[in-house]
């Protein structure tokens, strides 16, 4: 997780400029998750996530391995061309995928235990108060994810 700092300085400039709240946060190595909300009557996820793309990617040196057409096109191997997004319905929804993006890193057997993954927002939560400390601390059951 070594460029864990310039994916946050990206989040925080991108935030300047096309706001949203963040509710729940993890970054994997491989990959991220997480729920956002945008502003009432904005709903353009899309331009946030080239923008932290873009911001983030400029800021690392061309290492990575990048396919022909990939070279091509100028872009980097870093970032799938998608994401996924997804609407919440409800208060139940809501609190099913803030658990799943933070069960992640246990679920992929990073960790043994919840808070012991430090690039998750979890922390901020049980701070907070949202979380007990103990959360899934291998017990997925603990969950109201379900997949």
């Amino acid at each position: 997780m070594r460029h864990i700092d310039l994916l946050r300085d990206a989040v925080r400039v991108v935030l300047v400029t096309h706001p949203f709240t963040i509710h729940a946060w993890v970054v994997l190595p491989d990959h991220l998750h997480c729920v956002i909300e945008l502003p009432i009557g904005d709903a353009d996820f899309a331009v946030r996530w080239r923008l932290i793309k873009i911001r983030f990617s400029k800021s690392l040196p061309k290492t990575e391995w990048r396919s022909a057409v990939r070279e091509r096109r100028g872009e980097r191997g870093i970032w799938q061309r998608r994401y996924w997004e997804h609407l919440i319905r409800d208060d139940r929804d809501f609190a099913a995928h803030i658990d799943y993006v933070h069960i992640n890193p246990l679920k992929h057997g990073l960790v043994r235990k919840v808070i012991d993954w430090p690039y998750s927002t979890f922390h901020l939560l049980a701070g907070q108060g949202v979380y007990p400390a103990d959360w899934a601390g291998g017990d997925e059951g603990q969950t109201d994810y379900q997949e």
